[in-house]
């Protein structure tokens, strides 16, 4: 499906992001290994989510849909099948392979699209260590692993993602065994707050210490404890309309807390050094646009801000410079070669310097063109918000990938324009 971007008037209004769907599939992951009952508020049936939901369903969870946004969900592990297929979610593919391994019978984990391309190779040696034998399809999926994880003390790599740490961290407290995770390089380490989050709503318990990602302690044979948890909105959905807003308008995004352990909370900071107004009341923040300058930002603990922050550096005047481009090679699609090639198509300059760990964008007025999402869901709407400023709009090649994380984003860019 392609979608033409006409320029619209001016946005304004409110909205209201879908959950966060890192926050969603953590807690079906630890509903699934909890006894009893867990209910499940203000879920968002994205991709990415009925991936997890279908993933936990093969692994013995029972799954009741009670409204548009509530699930119930029965837990207790006993695969059903010796197949897991998680989509196109990379979070879905890390975590739950060290869950799989939790079990005694061979599991294979596969996936479908640009997943089968994204690297899986940090998982193959840490799980042998803890006893689980691994056979993988040379570092891609599908990976096989037969269990059950022992727990032990374990290696593990962090430079790539932090999402197979996840994985280790809710399945390890059901290892007979206590376990030290010795973690290098912890990149994304925010996302690392939001599974000790997880865990701890859940009633299990990790020992490290605070700011401290380097060790991790993790006493066997805990349990679960289901819970009745109303999931926050994601920041990283919010960041696309904020941007969108900062660009073009006025919104206000809904049922955002900035105590929340999501690292797109950073936005905000790169919104402000852009000079775009906000302000914060309660659990709402508004958006508006002025006239927006350069600014340089880090955003290697939160890569998926990439997207928006070249949407944002793209109409600021002069040139902005964003770190922590490394960090987008192992995403949907190469998303620094990718976002330079398609705003190149709008007349927006992009350097990449590997070396710098860099990205300079050249603030300009785009010109229209027919642009290709490369399946990425955050490339799509990155190229929305820009479209946003094009008089004779824009058309967006496969923009259905939206539907991995926000199914709604084109009906909500169009309900905030002023008519």
């Amino acid at each position: 499906m392609d979608s033409t971007i006409p320029l619209g008037n001016r946005l304004r209004g409110s909205i209201t992001p879908p959950c966060s769907k890192s926050y969603a599939q953590r807690a079906l992951a630890a509903a699934l290994l909890s006894s009893g009952r867990s209910i499940l508020r203000g879920v968002e049936f994205c991709q990415d989510t009925l991936s997890a939901i279908s993933v936990i369903e093969a692994l013995g969870a029972k799954v009741e849909k009670l409204d548009d946004s509530t699930i119930a969900i029965r837990g207790g592990l006993s695969p059903r099948t010796q197949i897991l297929n998680v989509g196109q979610s990379g979070l879905s593919a890390r975590l739950f392979t060290p869950i799989a391994a939790l079990t005694s019978q061979p599991m294979t984990i596969t996936g479908e699209g640009t997943l089968l391309h994204r690297p899986m190779s940090m998982m193959v040696e840490p799980l042998k260590e803890l006893g689980v034998e691994v056979r993988d399809g040379g570092g891609y999926l599908p990976i096989e692993v037969l269990g059950p994880i022992r727990g032990g003390r374990v290696s593990v790599d962090g430079s790539v993602s932090s999402q197979f740490v996840t994985g280790l961290l809710i399945a390890l407290p059901l290892a007979q065994r206590d376990t030290t995770i010795e973690l290098r390089d912890a990149v994304s380490t925010p996302y690392i707050d939001m599974t000790l989050d997880t865990l701890k709503r859940f009633g299990v318990e990790v020992l490290y210490h605070d700011g401290d990602y380097s060790e991790f302690y993790i006493s066997g044979a805990q349990q679960y404890t289901a819970v009745d948890y109303r999931i926050e909105s994601d920041w990283s959905a919010a960041a696309m309309i904020m941007v969108a807003a900062a660009i073009a308008g006025e919104v206000t995004v809904k049922n955002l807390s900035m105590l929340s352990r999501q690292a797109d909370t950073a936005v905000c900071r790169a919104l402000e050094r852009a000079g775009a107004s906000l302000i914060i009341e309660n659990d709402c923040i508004t958006v508006a646009h002025r006239e927006l300058r350069a600014f340089t930002f880090d955003a290697t603990q939160c890569p998926d801000l990439f997207p928006a922050l070249v949407a944002l550096a793209a109409a600021a005047e002069g040139v902005s410079h964003i770190y922590g481009i490394k960090r987008l090679r192992g995403k949907e699609s190469d998303r620094g070669e990718v976002l330079r090639e398609e705003y190149a198509k709008l007349g927006i300059d992009i350097e990449l310097d590997y070396d710098q760990n860099m990205m300079s964008v050249v603030g300009s007025t785009p010109i229209a063109a027919e642009v290709d999402s490369h399946d990425d869901h955050r490339i799509a709407m990155s190229l929305a918000i820009t479209g946003l400023r094009i008089e004779q709009g824009l058309t967006i090649r496969h923009s259905e990938c939206v539907a991995k994380s926000y199914p709604t984003f084109f009906e909500d860019i169009e309900s905030l324009k002023q008519k």
